[in-house]
């Protein structure tokens, strides 16, 4: 099963062939490497004169940003009131993933329905897409992330879309040190989000790899749930990592708890007609909790 994000406006997909996507931010016009994409495509993308600026590989590791004018350092896009700063950032990135849009709208109604105050902790949290998304609904995050810059990013687009200051807690920390101290402090969560990366390294040389760690950083988190959690949220861009994979692990770990889980792919449709994968997502929606 794949669930499409849909409703962009400030954002579509015009072509895709030869490991490459165009794709329209606003007025920006990208042209950006997908490894996915293994089919032909009936024109020439690298040719296409609206492009501003393309990813070019390395064989090195790697690539850089090739401008082809108009390419401004920083622009924003919009979606259903949430505002998001980018910019052309290193390894092709803009700063946020449009399909994880459809996973904002599920967890946006969760909130919304639950009737209660909601505590979301959101983990590799990056820019906050996750986390502003909640926000909105009514919910207080506590967004996580390793990386200072990401964090400021998140303020930013936390700010651009209006949220108030005091519904969201940003912390600069190795997620998973986090959760450890979080469980001495005995601090509960009624929702929590993760979009761990395929591998990682810390600070002080702790080596992060997604199959080796997700399954007891998943555990631990269990014990920072509240007695009625909401959802639990798992994101994978790990090539080769199937969602039945995600959906064993939620199951395995949230037994404990009543509730449901699903494990889907997440796309993005195209001008083309067609629907491009982009990842996968497992989520875990409970009910209440089992009696002991």
């Amino acid at each position: 099963m794949i669930k499409v994000a849909s409703e962009w406006k400030d954002y579509r997909i015009i072509a895709t062939g030869e490991g490459q996507k165009l794709e329209r931010w606003g007025s920006l016009v990208l042209l950006r490497p997908d490894p996915q994409i293994i089919w032909k495509s009936s024109r020439s993308l690298d040719n296409d004169k609206s492009i501003n600026a393309k990813y070019i590989r390395s064989n090195q590791g790697g690539g850089r940003w090739e401008f082809k004018g108009g390419a401004p350092d920083e622009f924003t896009v919009e979606r259903k009131g949430l505002v998001f700063s980018l910019k052309l950032m290193g390894f092709k990135h803009t700063g946020l993933f449009p399909e994880q849009a459809v996973n904002w709208d599920i967890m946006q109604e969760l909130i919304r329905g639950s009737g209660r105050k909601i505590k979301v902790l959101n983990l590799f949290a990056y820019t906050g897409g996750a986390t502003v998304a909640c926000a909105k609904a009514g919910a207080n995050v506590t967004h996580v992330d390793a990386a200072k810059a990401m964090v400021e990013r998140a303020k930013t687009n936390a700010r651009l879309s209006g949220i108030e200051q005091d519904r969201i807690r940003y912390i600069v920390d190795d997620c998973q040190k986090f959760i450890a101290r979080e469980i001495r402090r005995g601090n509960k969560y009624d929702a929590i989000i993760m979009d761990p990366p395929s591998y990682g390294r810390g600070a002080n040389g702790e080596v992060w790899k997604l199959e080796d760690c997700i399954f007891d950083l998943v555990k631990e988190c269990t014990k920072v749930l509240s007695d009625e959690p909401l959802f639990f949220l798992i994101n994978s861009y790990t090539t080769g990592l199937q969602p039945q994979v995600i959906d064993n692990i939620l199951r395995l770990n949230l037994n404990g708890f009543d509730g449901e889980s699903e494990a889907y792919e997440v796309g993005l449709p195209t001008d083309e007609g067609i629907i491009l994968p982009c990842g996968c997502s497992g989520l875990w929606i409970g009910k209440k909790t089992k009696k002991k």
